[in-house]
């Protein structure tokens, strides 16, 4: 597995067309090449103070030699709850989410932005919906962006294949630090670290 350059933990702001909404948080702990990670998000959208939308996912990934192993994942998106689970059982992925159950062969990922190997992918697992999406993931060079600190340049990438494109960035040592899609609406969904 591709070194992770800062091993986490990774916190956060998530913004709906500039307007921060929420957070959210990766836990990473790891014995030898053994990994997990946990994960959890919650996300608030207001309008004249009332809850307009609400989503909620937390999911815990285990990784042995790079690939999962081991997936437990529960979102309420705005009262719409979906639970993936996913166990290696030989070489192939047991997943069993809301499209049914399947087995995926060889080494799966998730979209698991933290991790630099997930950039090499043609396929990855979407752990909202036990889903195998097929991916192409290009970059798209450097770029300054805005952090915490000031301006820094950053590695960008883009995923197209999944229903919106999704935009990351990465510091020069290969550690996650953005990430922005476009949401139902033509809204702009960004996370940017804390």
């Amino acid at each position: 597995m591709a070194t992770v350059a800062n091993a986490g933990p990774w916190k956060f702001r998530v913004l709906l067309d500039g307007q921060p909404i929420g957070h959210h948080r990766f836990t990473l702990q790891q014995q030898g090449d053994a990994r997990t990670l946990k994960s959890e998000a919650s996300f608030d959208v207001k309008l004249f103070g009332l809850t307009v939308y609400s989503y909620r996912h937390t999911a815990t990934e285990r990784w042995q030699g790079g690939c999962l192993t081991a997936l437990d994942a529960r979102t309420d998106d705005d009262g719409s709850v979906s639970i993936v689970q996913a166990r290696r059982e030989g070489k192939s992925l047991t997943v069993a989410g809301t499209q049914g159950s399947r087995s995926l062969e060889g080494c799966v990922l998730s979209f698991a932005y933290w991790n630099p190997s997930m950039l090499d992918q043609t396929r990855l697992l979407n752990a909202q919906t036990g889903k195998e999406e097929a991916v192409r993931i290009e970059s798209l060079g450097m770029k300054n962006i805005e952090v915490a600190d000031g301006s820094m340049p950053a590695r960008h990438y883009r995923i197209t294949g999944v229903d919106r494109p999704i935009e990351l960035w990465y510091s020069q040592q290969g550690d996650w630090l953005a990430l922005e899609s476009t949401v139902s609406g033509g809204r702009r969904l960004s996370y940017w670290r804390e």
